[in-house]
């Protein structure tokens, strides 16, 4: 379902249920005439609706391009074991919150864990944070995204099931209100960004698989 809450905005779903309270109480300040109120209840809900903003992407079709599966910093880099390496995205609450497929094909699993919300950016956040992990299947390929919660995110929205099919930076999910995205991918991929770079989920290429599927 798609949403538009002004001229070219489009809107997640999921956000109506905060940003139409809002907007229904700025409303209510309105015609009481408290101004004040009237002015913050207005940023508030803008500030929401921006938020929960869902901005079409141009989704790269080269042969074996692994596109980020989020917006926001590439915070690390690391080899999460002999067949796996591991790209971590920090969502700030100013970054799109939508989760998207790095490559398309089947959803293998999608496994929820419950657990702590310390700050996304710290290294633990990965292993005790409350998470959501995908694993998607492509031609002998795998790739695992991860949704983690932060500080601030208390919900973490999956909109798939195993079976069905994802394409190439395909909408998928969203966390709420400041999180992080892992990425495992193949180890032998060839990656193509670094440390401290900015990414946009469906559209920054972060890796080129070696032997492309179907080659």
């Amino acid at each position: 379902m798609t949403i538009w809450l002004f001229p070219r905005m489009r809107l997640a779903p999921e956000g109506l249920v905060f940003v139409l309270p809002l907007a229904g109480v700025t409303l209510l300040t309105v015609l009481g005439s408290w101004w004040g109120a009237t002015v913050l209840g207005g940023v508030l809900t803008v500030g929401v609706a921006w938020f929960f903003r869902d901005p079409e992407r141009h989704i790269p079709q080269t042969p074996g391009a692994v596109v980020s599966p989020a917006d926001g910093r590439v915070m690390e880099i690391a080899h999460e074991d002999a067949s796996r390496q591991r790209i971590s995205i920090f969502l700030s609450p100013l970054d799109v919150h939508i989760n998207r497929a790095p490559y398309g094909g089947t959803i293998r699993t999608v496994v929820y864990t419950p657990g702590q919300f310390v700050a996304a950016y710290r290294p633990e956040a990965s292993r005790v944070n409350e998470a959501n992990a995908v694993t998607i299947a492509a031609e002998g390929q795998e790739f695992v995204v991860k949704q983690i919660a932060g500080v601030l995110a208390r919900r973490i929205v999956c909109r798939v099931q195993p079976g069905e099919r994802l394409e190439k930076g395909q909408r998928y999910g969203l966390i709420r209100f400041g999180s992080r995205t892992d990425l495992l991918l193949p180890a032998a991929a060839e990656l193509a960004v670094h440390v401290g770079d900015v990414v946009r989920g469906g559209e920054t290429i972060l890796a080129f698989l070696k032997e492309p599927p179907g080659a």
